[in-house]
């Protein structure tokens, strides 16, 4: 939802420096309602930008260093374009993409299947394009893996006699075997955040982009799926289908494995974080993610 605002006084001035007539601009506040990132809309008669200030130097540096990335690997009108950028505020001012967010959107059968078509397509192409890994990048992707499992163990214990028998094992199963497994897996530069909310279509262009990088990094290329695989696609696995066949393979056993445990990982999560926090909302995701997920083949 956006809504009319204004740019901080001295964001104002540093956004002026780079967008002309800034004085006249329409500008709405386009902050999703949950995290900490600020975003705006910026409207003048020369066209429009988005302006986003970042809550630490990491979430800037991902967003600056997946522009990067997407503007070597991705067409021209796939991804914003990074106008400037300020790590002291921090802040980046990015060109405006066409279509709108497809969270949300009410697609016909036949043009959602595409639209995750294109998006399978376009997922691919961002993980293959080659970005050198680093020795300690390497080390950071097993430790991040490793603290994923060792979350699963801590809150099976905690929570096991909330669990029926089959999501104990599948837990059981994550802090278990998810460390062994990535060390197969294969890596990527990931998007961070492969989402619907960060997809965008163009319904009379039939064309798909992709926004919000600030969440990049290296990882498990198979990570970049886990929010598909416990919210989209065990209802909808023609979604799935799609995806995959614009992604242009399938994926390995071993693959298929750790998304499911990565996703259940997730889903056990949820739901620790919303008993202790009394949510429902992410009590009742969790619980859902888990039951698809003890049904999903691994």
């Amino acid at each position: 939802m956006t809504h009319a605002a204004c740019l901080p006084p001295d964001l104002h001035q540093w956004v002026a420096r780079h967008v002309a007539a800034l004085g006249t601009a329409a500008v709405t506040d386009a902050s999703w309602p949950r995290g900490n990132s600020r975003i705006w809309h910026v409207r003048t008669d020369h066209g429009e930008v988005f302006v986003k200030l970042y809550p630490s130097t990491e979430t800037y540096e991902r967003e600056v260093k997946g522009c990067e990335h997407a503007a070597r690997v991705l067409a021209d009108s796939e991804a914003p374009h990074l106008l400037a950028s300020d790590p002291q505020r921090p802040a980046v001012i990015l060109t405006a993409l066409p279509g709108r967010v497809v969270r949300g959107l009410l697609l016909e059968q036949a043009e959602e299947q595409r639209v995750h078509r294109l998006a399978g397509d376009l997922l691919r192409r961002w993980h293959d394009a080659d970005e050198p890994i680093s020795h300690r990048g390497h080390q950071r992707i097993m430790e991040s893996v490793t603290a994923q499992a060792d979350e699963a163990a801590m809150i099976l214990e905690r929570l096991g006699d909330q669990l029926s028998p089959a999501e104990q094992d599948l837990v059981r199963d994550a802090a278990r075997d998810l460390p062994g497994l990535a060390r197969a897996l294969p890596l990527a530069y990931r998007h961070g955040d492969y989402s619907p909310r960060n997809w965008l279509w163009d319904a009379a262009a039939e064309h798909h982009g992709l926004i919000d990088f600030e969440e990049s990094a290296p990882g498990l290329a198979v990570e970049d799926l886990v929010w598909l695989c416990g919210a989209a696609w065990p209802t909808r696995p023609d979604l799935r289908d799609a995806f995959l066949t614009g992604y242009g393979r399938l994926l390995s056993s071993a693959e298929q494995r750790a998304l499911v445990l990565l996703t259940a990982r997730l889903g056990v999560s949820y739901l620790s974080t919303g008993l202790a926090k009394s949510d429902t909302v992410l009590i009742d995701r969790g619980r859902t993610v888990l039951e698809h997920m003890v049904r999903a083949p691994r």
